[in-house]
């Protein structure tokens, strides 16, 4: 989002149109790395885990499956060493804005990611974020096992949780926005009422409704201003 003049006033939210909720993904939208590669890099796999979730992010592989191989290299790695990602972590820029305006307008926001809940926990909890959804490490005596537990937040499960978290609030899909990268996040994108491509790999800017390169992630809120003013239409000309 474009910076304001100083003695520029914020819109009122309640000149909104309704409420809308705001669900984004993680890894390489949120946030500017991929947590899994930051883990690797203490199992000493970083550049065998990023070929991985390169293919994976371009949809050439299973995510479930390409989770599972990435996540066995890091059999080993103390749970100690958790808290040196955890610090590693960089917002992409404009993410925080975009929270703290979603919030302001007294919408919703969540985070669903097909990363780790040991990193977003407490990521999202320094940004007064309530609704998250991430996979979990498995973890014995202090390392970590390279599996994880649960189920896996792939492609399906951020579309229903999505659905779910609408539901909840009493929204209708329409009311939903989603943002991603990956071919993990083409479901939810396409489900919602807006879908962006945020910095997105080619096959999912070609089937998202809209697109953004980047570098803010608070430029979605434009998109959504744009589409509830009518000057933009509420799905692009671009193929689905």
């Amino acid at each position: 989002m474009p910076d304001r003049a100083p003695d520029t006033p914020l819109p009122d939210p309640s000149d909104a149109p309704h409420r809308r909720l705001v669900v984004t993904d993680v890894d390489s939208t949120f946030l500017t790395q991929e947590v899994i590669e930051l883990i690797a890099e203490h199992a000493g796999t970083r550049e065998q885990v990023a070929e991985v979730t390169e293919r994976a992010m371009r949809g050439e592989l299973d995510f479930a499956d390409s989770l599972r191989e990435r996540v066995a290299t890091l059999a080993g790695v103390p749970v100690s060493a958790l808290a040196a990602v955890r610090d590693a972590v960089v917002l992409t820029p404009g993410a925080a804005e975009l929270v703290a305006e979603v919030q302001r307008r007294g919408w919703e926001f969540g985070l669903v990611s097909g990363g780790f809940a040991e990193i977003l926990e407490p990521l999202a909890d320094s940004l007064g974020i309530t609704r998250w959804r991430a996979n979990r490490l498995e973890a014995v005596d202090g390392v970590l096992t390279g599996r994880t537990t649960g189920p896996v937040v792939d492609r399906a499960l951020k579309e229903s949780t999505l659905r779910e978290w609408a539901a909840d609030l009493g929204l209708s899909m329409a009311d939903t926005v989603a943002v991603g990268d990956g071919a993990n996040d083409l479901d939810m994108i396409g489900a919602a009422g807006i879908g962006v491509a945020f910095a997105a790999k080619p096959a999912v800017r070609e089937q998202a409704p809209y697109c953004l390169d980047g570098p803010r992630l608070d430029a979605v809120l434009e998109i959504v201003d744009e589409v509830d003013a009518g000057r933009r239409p509420v799905a692009d000309a671009r193929p689905s």
